[in-house]
């Protein structure tokens, strides 16, 4: 199991690595989009986390 919790916690942080390399990406580029681009890659940035973190609350608050 801690092996399985390690490995999630690197996925979590190669996709948050991501989901800033994207959010930089969609700030510098000049297209029409590129504005609704960046509303959806922060609201990723800051949404997945939290709701990550309440999944975790929670299935802590069920498992006792």
């Amino acid at each position: 199991m801690k092996k399985l919790k390690r490995i999630l916690a690197l996925i979590g942080a190669l996709l948050l690595l991501a989901l800033y390399a994207s959010t930089l990406v969609t700030a510098l580029m000049d297209s029409p989009q590129a504005g609704n681009w960046f509303k959806a890659s922060l609201a990723c940035t800051i949404g997945i986390p939290v709701l990550l973190y309440a999944f975790i609350l929670v299935y802590k608050w069920t498992k006792k």
